[in-house]
């Protein structure tokens, strides 16, 4: 590395320490700069092992600055930036836009309305983060709706439903109210007499082909004029269970010739020859569609504010047909459209992700490598992150990303001060070591002296991983412990001051004694084992901790061969 480039690494060090200090109130810590060093300066990552060494002293100089000379020399140094992140800072509190007409009503109520088919995936959490942080905002209310009126092609999972209302514990709101559509079936029958009544619906054994067809040419079907009391008979032989699938359905009467075909005489209720999987609803065969069924407990549960995506604009058009007959108000709706999300390799979509699961290609719901929200926690994400970058999304009509590396910023910001550090080596290599003391005694935290420190001993020989060991004659600083120069198979003590390392001549490495901690970290990328420090062995399952320069994990199980980890983020 030349001077150039050593100087231009540690004035962008500088740049990002002041950034994390000032951003957090706190001192700078090198593994939360070390992502945003690299992801501005691709170039600085084929020296990734040299930078840590290099960067530490600008870190504690950084360090030393009271709170005011910090901002004082980053706006020196980044002034454009200091002004950004103070801007997004004044913005924080209002990500989202004010919902329309609020003023119009004594409460805020929204829904969200899961359909409880299997556990969620990760673009599932962007509904209840940001109807949770309306909650708060307008102190409203918060109504999880399960609408599991589908028992055939989008089968509800009996288990799905507590995964539902678990995850949404985990992302940090409680439900006012939670409701199973499955057990509303009577209540959306005596809408549909009420609404057969009015003259507003008939039934109809058109066949799918035959009335698409009509309707395609704006033309009435033959049911459409016949009289409510043979429609009201017809439709109690529906609810009896006299008719089969696709033998009778319920359509409301719209506009035959309203220019939308999608909304001409939509079907209401149909029969389903499958029955539900919850007892209690077994025995219904005439289900209510979404639009019908959606739109009646909307009213009935007070429902003030609708977010839904872009794409089911006609959602509204159809219900607000029903509502004109029953001369109800319809609730104000946001749409918005869909999130896509980055770094990974299977779909998001719990149909596919159900697949790969039923082919042995992925272990679970909770396996790293799907977009879940089980996954993200079984990784150490917190809720909150998930649901900071959900509500940075905003409510815009056009799809949006959502980067992986913002929800992991997120995590990190939750989790850097309370994550104690160990040292882990994957697939190592091992060197005795001559001379030196006996162990080393590196802080639980570099932040917080208080917490105390580790014991690694030393023993017979080291690990260290293949990229950090040095070349024949070469010297690093095994952290915590010393320099040592590789002579053969040996790493032998020099005694070199820590001067070596401020003035960049030495790297400094992680190492682990050869009789540590088994270790098997299960990643998005597969499975890594290595070994850790003694002292790993005493973090309990469930704690997140730092492997230093390798990242967090959360200690998943205690085994007798074995420590499984999961990989977090860097």
């Amino acid at each position: 590395m030349d001077d150039e480039l050593r100087e231009r690494i540690e004035r962008e060090a500088e740049k990002h320490a002041l950034l994390n200090a000032v951003k957090h109130d706190s001192d700078a810590d090198v593994g939360a700069i070390m992502g945003p060093l690299m992801g501005e300066n691709p170039d600085f990552r084929q020296h990734g092992g040299e930078i840590p060494g290099l960067i530490g002293p600008v870190v504690a100089e950084v360090n030393r600055l009271s709170a005011g000379e910090k901002r004082e020399r980053l706006e020196d140094l980044a002034p454009e930036e200091l002004a950004e992140m103070e801007a997004e800072e004044e913005a924080d509190d209002s990500l989202l836009p004010d919902l329309p007409n609020v003023e119009a009503y004594d409460e805020v109520r929204m829904r969200a309305a899961p359909n409880p088919n299997g556990p969620w995936h990760l673009g599932h959490a962007r509904m209840p983060a940001v109807i949770g942080t309306y909650k708060e905002m307008y102190d409203g209310s918060f109504i999880v709706r399960f609408d599991d009126t589908d028992p055939e092609t989008k089968r509800p999972d009996l288990t799905a439903y507590d995964a539902i209302l678990d995850d949404i514990d985990y992302l940090g709101f409680e439900p006012d109210d939670v409701i199973r559509a499955s057990d509303r079936v009577e209540t959306y029958y005596d809408h549909a007499r009420e609404l057969i009544e009015m003259g507003g619906a008939y039934t109809c054994s058109c066949s799918g082909e035959e009335f698409s067809n009509l309707k395609n040419d704006g033309k009435p079907c033959p049911h459409r004029d016949k009289d409510p009391e043979t429609t009201r008979e017809e439709f109690e032989d529906m609810v009896a269970g006299e008719y089969s699938s696709g033998e009778m359905v319920l359509r409301v009467k719209t506009d035959i010739e309203h220019k939308n075909p999608a909304l001409r005489d939509w079907v209401a209720f149909r029969m389903i020859d499958t029955p539900h999987p919850r007892e209690e609803a077994a025995d219904y065969r005439a289900w209510p569609m979404l639009d019908f069924q959606s739109g009646v407990d909307d009213h009935l549960t007070g429902v003030t504010h609708i977010i839904r995506g872009i794409d089911l604009q006609d959602s509204a058009k159809r219900q607000q047909f029903v509502y004109d007959y029953f001369g109800w108000d319809y609730p104000e709706v946001v749409h918005w459209g869909h999130v896509q999300v980055d770094a990974y390799d299977v779909k998001m979509s719990t149909s596919s992700i159900k697949e790969r699961i039923d082919a042995g290609e992925v272990e679970g719901w909770d396996d790293p490598r799907v977009p879940t929200i089980k996954s993200l926690r079984r990784r150490g994400i917190r809720g909150q992150a998930i649901v900071d970058a959900m509500v940075g999304l905003g409510t815009s009509t056009s799809n949006v990303d959502l980067s992986m590396s913002t929800v992991y910023a997120n995590n990190r910001d939750l989790v850097d001060d309370d994550t104690d550090r160990y040292f882990l080596v994957r697939d190592g290599e091992a060197f005795a070591v001559e001379g030196g003391p006996d162990s080393a005694h590196p802080p639980l935290h570099p932040s917080f002296e208080e917490r105390g420190t580790r014991d690694i001993p030393v023993g017979d020989s080291v690990l260290l991983e293949s990229g950090d060991v040095p070349a024949e004659g070469e010297r690093v600083w095994l952290k915590g412990f010393g320099a040592v120069r590789r002579e053969g198979d040996s790493l032998v003590a020099t005694g070199d001051a820590l001067d070596v390392v401020r003035e960049g001549d030495v790297d400094v490495i992680h190492w682990a004694p050869t009789d540590g901690v088994p270790v098997r970290m299960r990643t998005m990328d597969g499975d890594v084992t290595g070994v850790a420090e003694p002292d790993f062995g005493d973090a309990p399952e469930d704690e997140l901790v730092q492997f230093e320069r390798v990242g967090f994990v959360r200690v998943d199980d205690r085994g007798d061969d074995e420590t499984v980890v999961y990989f977090a983020h860097k």
